[in-house]
């Protein structure tokens, strides 16, 4: 775990590069403008203003795969290019588990799957379509992708939390297949609680003045994540103006995982190791998909 500070001119050098934002994300819209940045924006809702006369904006169900697909070729059209992606879409939970409702028949009806289709399909369909659009810019760029608090603890909402752990997987797992092999650089966010529209007046008051942050310090994170090549694999929890990396470092969560684990370090960790042999051969074309979906030897 490292703390570190974001200045002004860390985000300088988002100037001239262009971002995709899924959920609108104003505050991080806001911020990469400020430092000379572009953006084209997707929601269901649509900009206020002023961005609504300035900023290229589509209106995206994040999880419809052809809304997204003429979104990113949109802004691919209008810039030419495409630098960053922030996968940004995101609702409150929807369901527990725990509910008993029932059909006309009385057969118990199977969970909404609401909360789970925007925030891990709508984000999955994001980080495809950024990857694929990214690695046609010879100059490479980056993917940030909203987690959360959640992503870590034991969060009481089942729905939500269960995709917030699987959006910091996605990057995780993605991590090793990105920079340096290709030019695309994956972080996350982690941002503590932030006065954002996911959040009502009364969960605020409930939280207190003064126990949670604007939006515009995680729009900070997602900005500098963006702006500084250095920055890969990181999962960034903002509170109250505090910066913090997550993944790495002595205290970071790799580490701490090789010490519970008695290893020599997570590079050393069994399963990695025959999953990235198990890369390896498939790049050299001796293993392959078997019928039950599992790697054989061909």
């Amino acid at each position: 775990m490292t703390s570190f500070t974001i200045s002004d001119n860390d985000l300088d050098q988002i100037k001239d590069q262009v971002a995709v934002i899924t959920g609108i994300g104003l505050a991080t819209l806001r911020r990469i403008i400020k430092h000379g940045g572009k953006v084209y924006a997707g929601d269901l809702n649509p900009l206020p203003e002023p961005e609504a006369g300035s900023v290229p904006f589509s209106k995206v169900d994040v999880t419809d795969w052809r809304e997204q697909l003429e979104l990113f070729k949109a802004a691919e059209k209008k810039y030419g290019k495409i630098d960053h992606v922030f996968a940004n879409a995101g609702i409150a939970p929807t369901i527990s588990l725990l509910e008993e409702d029932v059909d006309s028949s009385g057969d118990l009806l199977p969970p909404n799957l609401k909360t789970i289709n925007v925030n891990l399909l709508g984000c999955l369909y994001t980080v495809k379509l950024g990857i694929h659009h990214i690695r046609r810019n010879p100059s490479g760029g980056s993917i940030v992708i909203t987690a959360s608090g959640s992503s870590f603890t034991r969060f009481p909402a089942t729905d939500y939390t269960t995709t917030k752990h699987a959006v910091l997987g996605l990057m995780r797992s993605l991590t090793g297949h990105l920079y340096p092999q290709l030019p695309i650089r994956i972080n996350a966010i982690a941002p503590s609680w932030t006065e954002t529209g996911i959040l009502s007046p009364a969960i605020l008051a409930a939280i207190g003045e003064g126990n949670y942050q604007s939006a515009d310090v995680p729009a900070q994170s997602v900005t500098v994540l963006m702006a500084d090549k250095k920055r890969h694999g990181e999962l960034v929890y903002s509170e109250r103006g505090h910066f913090k990396d997550l993944e790495n470092g002595e205290k970071g969560y790799h580490h701490l995982t090789a010490n519970m684990l008695a290893v020599e370090n997570e590079e050393s960790l069994s399963e990695l190791k025959v999953m990235r042999n198990l890369l390896k051969m498939r790049g050299a074309g001796e293993v392959g998909d078997g019928a039950d979906g599992k790697p054989e030897v061909v």
